[in-house]
């Protein structure tokens, strides 16, 4: 008698809400069109900063998507996680009935880097110019790291496993992989992914401390890496949720397996030790690699993390020849959209599930002389068969991660 086959973990639905669109349909369309939505900061309040440039969702209107009882209680961020997951799951065809999910057996695993800070300095400056007595209730949690998970699972009325990933920028990855687990383990569905919001002034003063950051204030300049023009990155909100469940399940219910999320490792190298991250992140690729039973030479697209800073860009372009062995196709769409802290990876995530269906590698926006040796996709889109992508991140504080994705019809094998 045959072992039973293990729970795979299968994305069914993926919710967008960033710079490039706020959905997933007008997402892809500018990603694998290579649309640079980078510009000048417009918010209130930053004129004054040295940072010039962002990556700003401009057409979300939050009372649109977001019941007025959870909106006075939210920071964008998590307005931003609230209308995702509704797409997420409305994608995959779960939710819009009481019957839908089992409360105990359903879930949220975010990340986030940031939490409320818009939230937290209107209250704060209510406090300072008014006094205690004008600061609402509120002001305790919607600037919460975990105020996301929360908020989504109180709204969805999701009764299971729930968390938040502390793992800075790689944690998007993290939550991903925390999700696919829950799923192995028994549980129905998982919400999960980032969103992210730090583009109030707070926010923007916290980020200036970061050498990493560009200060570039020309959209089109400000983030190049991988170039000898390479100079930081460029900050960005918004962000992704995607709904996971067992792959088999979802077929059950005729809901197409989008993608399999085979594989993931994380490793930590330290912050800012950029060098030390090419042993790290080939050390993470390859554990991904191996929890995914999957063999260096069937990825065929790595989605890079792409920083922008020189010594990591070499980092990184290396640990993927490391940890690869080969030169294999490279993008790096949040070029054009700005790195959107732990949200970053989820939407390359979202990115890269969107590829393998369309059969497209979305170009790597604003760059083209390239200085190290990677076969990085600019330009236009690449049109190739993509049944395995690999997808990359790292946070400032040190952590690696690494996740591999295999074609939805691939599993059905």
């Amino acid at each position: 008698m045959s072992a039973p086959r293990e729970r795979r973990a299968a994305v069914t639905g993926i919710g967008v809400v960033a710079p490039g669109g706020t959905n997933t349909e007008t997402f892809w369309k500018s990603t694998q069109e290579g649309v640079s939505v980078l510009d000048r900061v417009t918010r209130e309040g930053c004129e004054h900063l040295p940072l010039k440039v962002a990556g700003e969702v401009r057409s979300f209107e939050p009372s649109a998507a977001v019941e007025e009882r959870y909106l006075v209680q939210t920071d964008r961020f998590t307005h931003f996680a609230m209308a995702a997951a509704d797409a997420a799951l409305q994608d995959a065809r779960l939710g819009q009935a009481d019957t839908d999910v089992a409360p105990f057996s359903a879930g949220v695993v975010t990340a986030a880097g940031s939490g409320g800070g818009e939230f937290g300095q209107r209250e704060l400056q209510k406090l300072w110019s008014k006094g205690s007595r004008y600061v609402g209730p509120w002001q305790s949690i919607a600037w919460f790291y975990a105020a996301s998970t929360g908020q989504v699972s109180i709204r969805r009325g999701f009764k299971g496993p729930c968390s938040v990933v502390a793992a800075d920028e790689a944690g998007g990855l993290d939550a991903l992989a925390h999700a696919a687990r829950a799923v192995k383990r028994g549980t129905d569905v998982i919400v999960a992914g980032s969103t992210e919001a730090p583009l109030a002034p707070y926010s923007m003063v916290c980020q200036l401390g970061y050498r990493e950051l560009s200060p570039v204030a020309d959209p089109k300049r400000a983030y190049r890496p991988f170039t000898e023009d390479a100079c930081g990155f460029v900050p960005a909100e918004g962000g992704a949720m995607l709904t996971v469940e067992a792959a088999d399940a979802a077929r059950e219910r005729g809901v197409p397996v989008r993608a399999v999320l085979a594989g993931h490792a994380a490793t930590f190298t330290g912050a800012s030790r950029w060098e030390l991250s090419r042993e790290g992140l080939a050390e993470a690729i390859r554990g991904a690699l191996a929890e995914a039973g999957c063999a260096p030479e069937e990825v065929d697209v790595v989605f890079a993390d792409a920083l922008g800073v020189p010594e990591a860009d070499r980092a990184e372009a290396l640990a993927i020849a490391d940890a690869l062995g080969r030169s294999v196709p490279v993008t790096a769409p949040k070029t054009g959209t700005g790195r959107a802290y732990c949200a970053a990876p989820v939407l390359d995530t979202a990115a890269a599930v969107l590829a393998m269906e369309h059969g497209l590698i979305p170009p790597t926006p604003n760059v083209s002389d390239i200085c190290h040796d990677l076969d990085l996709v600019t330009g236009r889109a690449r049109a190739a068969e993509v049944r395995t992508a690999l997808v990359l991140s790292r946070g400032l504080m040190g952590s690696n991660s690494a996740l591999v994705l295999r074609h939805g019809a691939a599993d059905a094998s």
